[in-house]
């Protein structure tokens, strides 16, 4: 039986549970639940989150941002962790490197997140986007579907999935021993990842960046599409799909036009 007290098993309640707060966090600020600003989070700050993109301070943005992409792409990266971890459990690394290599991870997404943040405050200021994020024009809607559709079929996005879906491969490849050297790791996978997924991240301006439901959606979909006997599939048929939708709202907002 696995104790739960072990230190690695620590380790996985602890990456579980910061992905549980991220999740929690993201359905306040989503929800906007009465009384969400009470215990030991100030009332302005998580106002501050609830503000439309045009209101927000850029830090509120970015923490909004932040959360979103830790919530959404820490579940992507488990099949890489526990590939780490189990060399770990063969004695290769331990659990500094385990850490390092999260770390490193999540800080090409807090870097992404600028990148998000700005795109957001920038389509708002222009009319684009209501302010909680969602396509006002339908245009917006069809270039970010169509985008999104045709990066399934790319190069690079096959060339960063095939390194995401192997871990174990990649690791052997590139090891070297230390924290530094699995920062250095998690910060490459991390890039990776966001060679994959950016564009389906893009996807949120249509339905609205705080819409759990396309969260839950986009989360589940960019994991298993980084499984190879499930993702390999998935990706194509994902890029038909995106297109035709922006073909549909293409042709919708001429004929209505």
């Amino acid at each position: 039986m696995v104790s739960w007290f072990r230190p690695r098993s620590l380790g996985w309640v602890g990456f579980y549970g910061l992905i549980l707060l991220a999740w929690v966090a993201v359905a306040v600020m989503a929800t906007d639940v009465p009384g969400a600003g009470q215990g030991s989070i100030p009332a302005e700050f998580w106002a501050a989150l609830c503000a439309g993109a045009g209101q927000a301070g850029p830090f509120a943005l970015w923490s909004m941002w932040a959360l979103m992409a830790t919530a959404m792409m820490l579940p992507t990266f488990v099949p890489a962790l526990r590939g780490f971890a189990d060399l770990g459990a063969a004695g290769a690394t331990d659990r500094a490197g385990i850490a390092a290599l999260v770390a490193g991870y999540l800080v090409v997404w807090l870097g992404a997140s600028v990148a998000g943040a700005g795109a957001q405050w920038a389509l708002a200021r222009a009319g684009l986007l209501t302010p909680f994020g969602a396509s006002l024009s339908p245009w917006l809607t069809f270039l970010l579907l169509i985008g999104a559709g045709a990066y399934q079929f790319t190069a690079l996005k096959d060339a960063c999935l095939t390194k995401c879906r192997m871990p174990l491969t990649y690791f052997i490849e590139r090891w070297r021993p230390g924290a530094p050297a699995a920062f250095s790791m998690g910060l490459h996978l991390g890039a990776l990842c966001l060679g994959c997924c950016w564009a389906l991240m893009a996807l949120g301006f249509v339905g609205g960046v705080m819409n759990l439901i396309w969260m839950g959606a986009a989360t589940l979909f960019m994991t298993l599409e980084k499984l190879p006997d499930i993702g390999r599939p998935l990706t194509r048929p994902a890029g038909v799909a995106l297109i035709a939708a922006g073909g549909f709202v293409a042709l919708r907002a001429l004929h209505f036009n």
